[in-house]
Order: C-alpha cells, then structure tokens, then sequence
C-alpha cells in the first residue's frame, strides 16, 4: 500500500504584533508532501488543503513505496527517511513541521487554528493520540499516563519545531519496511528522550483525530455552512481527521461533508469542480464507452430495457455493447434487437446461455473487452434490472469525471437502492446515518460509497493500471458484486452515487414467473410503476385535469385506460390460452352453473389472471368510479371478469340484457375497420349507440337496472373486448 505523508513548514511560534496578526498563517506555510503516487485520497487531501489555502511541495514522486502495507502489517519506515531528508537542508530551526499521512487525511480548519492549538499545548513536539496501542503491547506499561485522554501515541501526525523534530530523527537507521510507530514509540516512552525533546500527546484530540478506536465518540458538526468533526468524549473540534487503519470508509463518510463539501446551507458545493464538459466536444469526439448489458435471471420488461437503451442520448459511433445473457427465455429479445438495431453500434459482442459462464466469469469477460482495448474510455456498467428513465446518463457520468460512478437508483416504494452508505465489521450491508435522507432526496451531492451495482460508469485506464486483476468479480465467499467493490476499495480506488439527478428504478426480479406468452402483464404487484408505463394509456393521468371522459350516453362514461401493447398482450395470451368458451348456457366457471347471455369468452381466471385483473380495477377503474358516480365507493371485490371474442362465423353480436353487475367496464382491445368491422354497443332505452369503439378507451355504465343494452353485429374480422362485471 502506497503511503502520503504531508510536512508543514510554518514559522515560529512567537508573540506577534497587531499588524503581524493580520498576515495569515496560510502565508508562512509550505507543504512538503511525500507521495509516491497520486490516489483518489491524496487527490482529496490536496483540495482540503487548498480549500485552507495551504502552498504544497511534493516529495518522492515516482519514488517506489517500500514501506509495506499498513492494513497487515508495520511498516512506514520509508516516511521517517524522506522525513530526514526534508529536515537536514532545512536552516531555520525555528520553523514549526506538520507532518501527517495523507492518502487517509482531510483537514477540518485552517493552520491558524492549528497553531494556535500547538502553541497552547505548551510543548514543543505534539503527536497525535490514540485510544488502542500499536504495534507493540507489551510496551503499555511504560507509557506515560495522562490526566486525561488517549496515552498512547500515533505516528499518522505529529506537529513540532523543526529543530526538535531533526533530533527526534536523527537516530534513524532503520530500513523503508521498518515501523515508524515503533520508532516514535520508543522515543516518547524514553523519559529522558521524551524530556530533552520536549514531547507530548494530544490526548484530547484538539489538533488530531485518529479514529481507529475512536468512531463512537466522533460526530459531524454543522455550523454556519462550514463541517466539522466533533470528539463527543472531550468536546474538542480537531483540525486534521485520520482514517487511520480499517477506518478508511469512516473518513469517506465524513469527508462527505467536512470542511465544506455538502452542508444545509448550501447543498454540494464540490459537485460542480473538475468537471469534464461534452458540451463544446464535437460528437465524433466523444469519450468511446463499451456498455456492459449483462443478464443473469429471468427479468420482466426486457424488451422495454432495450428500447430506452436504444434511446440513451450518446452517439451510437461511439458505444460498443458487450450483452452477456444467461437466461434462453430471453434470448428472442437479444436476438431481435441486435437484429434491428445492432448495426447502429461500433462493435457488438454477445455471450450466450451456451458460454455456461457464470456470474464473476461473464462480468470478468465484459471488464476485460474494454481493458484490451486501446480505444475504450469508459466501460458503463448496466445490468438488466436496471429501468434507466434519464437519457442523458452516460453524459451526465462522463461530465463528473470520477473514477467509478452510479447514479442512484431504488426500487419503487422501498428504500432498497443500488449503494450502500456503510459496510459492517464483516463487510455485508450497513445503513449510513444519512443513507435515508440520500436517497429520498433531502440531501443532494456526489456521495463517496463503499459499495455500488447495477449500473456505474468507470474509467477505463482503472483497467490498466489499479485494476489490472482480470478477476475482480471472482472470490470463494463473496457474491461477485461485493467481491468487486472490495477490490476497488483495497486498491484505494473510491466509488461514487450521485443523486443530482433523477435517473430511474431497479425491477424487482422476485416471483417472475416465465409460464407465460407475455409475463410481464402479471408484473402489477411486484414493478406496478413499470406495469403502469407499459400497460397503462398515456393519456390517462389527464382524464380528469384534461377532460378525456367522454359521455356518449346517458351515465356512459368513455376513457382512455390501456395501452395499445396491453390490448395485444391480452389478445395474444387469451388466443394462446386458446380454450374459448362454447357460447352456451350451460356454464360451470360461473355460480349456479348458468349464463342467461353467454358469450365466446375466456374468463380471467382460467389464465391464473384474476387477482392482477382486480388491483388493475382497483387503482385505475374504482377512483374514476367515485369521479363519475358521486358518492358510490368501490372495493372492486369479486368482479366477473373475461375477455369476449366476436367473429361474423362464431358468435357476432350479444342480445338485449342487463348485466348482472353494479357497474360494467367494457374495454375495446383491437381497432375498427383494422381488425374488424361493425361491431360497438347499444342502450335501447335511451337509442343511443357507441359505433366506433377506441382500442385501449373503457366504456363504463350501470349494470342491472338502466342501461339496457345489446352488442352490434361485427360483420368481418375478429372484436375482442375486456369486460368485467364489477360488484356483480
């Protein structure tokens, strides 16, 4: 693991004059930084840095890290050799060194703050503290003991008078993988070293705050438009926040708001800095992205996920599309898109059910035909599930010029999204303190996440270089999705969601059954937003506001309701089903085993269709119902519900009847003079006729009492209608 460290050179502490008190402590600093690679958490520590307008130096660029891993092991010593070296051309020993780690650093206040915490410290060395020790336990007893606070010293900062700190160093001889922690350890643990240097701890955490072993007692602090962290134990604001050991995820967390990254006050306020705009970019010239389309179960609206891929607002000559599917029931859809708009794309590269790969090993493939090749910017992540209603995403992802980010999206009516905002100690799902108010929109930004799925956009080089594993998604205890994220983030790699915008849902999958010809019509239960986009008329929301109810008769009330795909979704499933009724009397589907006006039907429930029929009366017939017919309220419980079939041969028309019902819903299902002709529905007593039926519009009138009525003859073709018998 690559280390940063940060040296502050700032001038002596001494009394000032109101003049010299105005010059500000940012103008007396310079910032030596080692960092022997650039990683998203110096990127971060640097903007906290200049947010505080701190002048920063960096040293041991390109240098090999070889101060070991941290997470596993001691090490750091490669951090006190730079340090050494930075101190011996330094002249004026009056200078006061900050010194910290950066890749888990961000400052919370400005240098005149430090200072003036270091200076009332009364000591001339001042190192961070920590509630657990490390690396060596069997040295506890000979710490010194505080009046109150942590004991026990951390190397992650220190902040000092040059001079002091050259001594302190000075007896280095160690080698890079050495501990540092051991070092420092063993100087402040020495009573007479610890005396000469004039070395102490900042046990209360006014100027540091590591927050290994210290997570319950840090809070974020909201004032004034500004962040800070707030030690609950010793009500202390500390100036510099140390994700120190397994607490990386913490500080992202917090870093999500300190020192001004999102406040009430004023929302985001980095979301709109290093942006990559596509605006004044010429299409030709856009960002080349592979889309990785990847189908692991059976999933409903397959066909209407490719439409709005379809309809993604990104220059086809610029996308590649990578479709793994597993599932054969879903490869009629694949087939018929790549067939009619496979062409539109650079390249097209599809994995079938016949790969038998599975989950890790077809995401592994997908990731690694971007990685191999040299033109691939992006590789934008798009799981099938995914119900992406923003046409701008891909845009909207490249602009925020991120290493890897989703946009958030959650289920319809739940708080199931496709981040998480923590993780717990054994690295499953955890629910952030903000988590709710991210994604119900009451706090808006670009959010630091330790996990995402379903959809992210990534840069490519990633793949090249931290990312290089061609085995990300693989692991013998995690699901591939959580392997994945676990790599990216021991790689230092950080993972964003963004809810600047409104992007669109994730399907449910569960209890999908795939039995039928069109399965997603029993989808009203489980995606009922989705059920309703595709099946619902798109006019219907305005029947009221717009006046789309028409009387053509007398409490004949006439209105758009379903889709022309619903219309012949029904159709189609009911002739599949195929087993019409013979049009007699004698009928055993109904109670009391007799139909006094039958007709050529299937009824709802001969196809396992009743109870999607009855929430489909219940949320979109019933509130019309109380609309229309003031003061009558429905439940729409056990209606006689059956799709009726008329054909000139078979049975054309319906007599004079009333209709053993409250109310009836009839609902034309394919188009006069296109399917078939004649045909409509007559109320004798008032001789009043509808003759030209709308297909997806729904006549609705009383049923057993005034509206006498009787189906027109269709004289050629096939009429189909829907009907139901509402509290019959």
């Amino acid at each position: 693991m690559k280390l940063a460290l940060t040296v502050f050179l700032l001038s002596a502490l001494c009394p000032r004059t109101s003049g010299e008190e105005a010059q500000t402590a940012a103008d007396q600093l310079l910032v030596l930084t080692v960092a022997t690679k650039e990683t998203d958490g110096f990127r971060r520590f640097m903007r906290t840095a200049k947010h505080f307008n701190y002048t920063v130096k960096v040293l041991g660029q390109d240098e090999e890290w070889m101060g070991g891993d941290y997470m596993s092991s001691p090490g750091g010593g490669q951090k006190v050799r730079l340090l050494k070296a930075a101190l011996d051309e330094m002249k004026d020993d009056n200078r006061i060194i900050l010194f910290v780690d950066s890749y888990d650093v961000v400052f919370a206040s400005s240098p005149k703050e430090l200072l003036k915490k270091f200076q009332q410290a009364g000591h001339k060395v001042v190192f961070s503290s920590e509630s657990l020790i490390w690396p060596d336990r069997h040295l506890e007893d000979k710490y010194p003991h505080v009046k109150e606070g942590n004991r026990f010293l951390g190397s992650g900062g220190f902040i000092g008078l040059v001079a002091n700190v050259r001594e302190m160093v000075s007896s280095w001889t160690g080698e890079d993988g050495d501990s540092d922690q051991l070092f420092f350890t063993n100087i402040y643990i020495n009573p007479e070293m610890r005396k000469s240097l004039n070395i102490t701890v900042d046990s209360k955490c006014r100027l540091f705050q590591n927050l290994h072993g210290s997570l319950d007692e840090v809070v974020l602090k909201f004032e004034d438009g500004h962040v800070r962290a707030r030690n609950l134990l010793y009500d202390t604001l500390p100036v510099v926040i140390h994700g120190n050991g397994p607490t990386k995820l913490q500080l992202n967390y917090l870093a999500n708001y300190i020192p001004n990254t999102w406040s009430f006050e004023s929302g985001c306020t980095e979301c709109h800095e290093d942006l990559r705009p596509l605006s004044d970019v010429q299409e030709s010239e856009y960002p080349l992205v592979w889309i990785g389309v990847f189908i692991q179960q059976p999933t409903p609206f397959v066909t209407v996920f490719f439409e709005r891929l379809l309809k993604l607002q990104y220059p086809k000559e610029r996308l590649k599309l990578f479709i793994y599917n597993k599932e054969v029931h879903h490869e009629p859809a694949v087939a018929s898109f790549l067939q009619d708009h496979g062409g539109l794309y650079k390249e097209v590269k599809l994995t079938g059910p016949e790969s038998q790969l599975d989950e890790a090993s077809s995401r592994n493939l997908g990731f690694d035909t971007c990685r191999k090749d040299p033109d691939c910017e992006y590789f934008f992540n798009l799981d099938i599930e995914v119900v992406l209603k923003n046409e701008n995403t891909i845009k909207t992802l490249i602009e925020q010029n991120l290493p890897i980010v989703a946009p958030l999206i959650t289920r319809t009516g739940r708080l199931w999204s496709n981040f998480w905002g923590a993780l717990s100690p054994e690295g499953f799902y955890a629910r952030s303190e903000d988590y709710v108010d991210i994604v119900q929109g009451r706090r808006v930004s670009v959010w630091n996440v330790p996990y995402v799925s379903s959809v992210y956009l990534m840069k490519a080089h990633l793949l090249r270089s931290e990312l290089l594993d061609p085995e990300l998604f693989s692991s013998n205890t995690l699901d591939p999705d959580m392997a994945f994220c676990h790599n990216v983030r021991s790689k230092g790699v950080f993972m964003f969601v963004t809810n600047m915008h409104s992007f669109g849902r994730i399907l449910s999958t569960e209890n999908y059954v795939t039995g039928h010809l069109h399965n997603d019509l029993w989808q009203i239960f489980e995606n009922p937003q989705d059920w309703e986009d595709r099946y619902i008329h798109e006019n219907y929301t305005s029947i009221v506001k717009d006046k789309l109810v028409e009387t053509p008769c007398p409490d004949v009330y006439w209105f758009p309701v379903f889709s022309e795909v619903a219309c012949n979704h029904l159709v189609e499933e009911m002739e599949n089903f195929g087993k019409w009724s013979g049009g007699g009397n004698m009928d055993n589907r109904i109670q009391g085993g007799y139909e006094n006006v039958p007709t050529i039907d299937i009824h709802m429930n001969q196809i396992n269709y009743e109870k999607e029929w009855q929430q489909f009366l219940l949320e979109y017939i019933a509130p019309l119902t109380e609309k229309m017919y003031p003061g009558y309220y429905t439940k729409c419980s056990n209606p006689l519900s059956f799709v009726v079939r008329y054909k000139p041969d078979e049975q054309p028309l319906l007599t004079p009847h009333h209709d053993a019902s409250t109310f009836t819903i009839n609902i034309s299902l394919n188009r006069k003079d296109v399917d078939y002709q004649g045909g409509g529905c007559r109320f004798l007593r008032y001789d009043c006729s509808v003759k030209s039926p709308r297909k997806g519009w729904a006549l609705m009138h009383p049923g057993r009492l005034t509206h006498y009525h009787e189906g027109l003859p269709t004289t050629a073709g096939v009429r189909y209608i829907a009907v139901s018998f509402v509290d019959p």
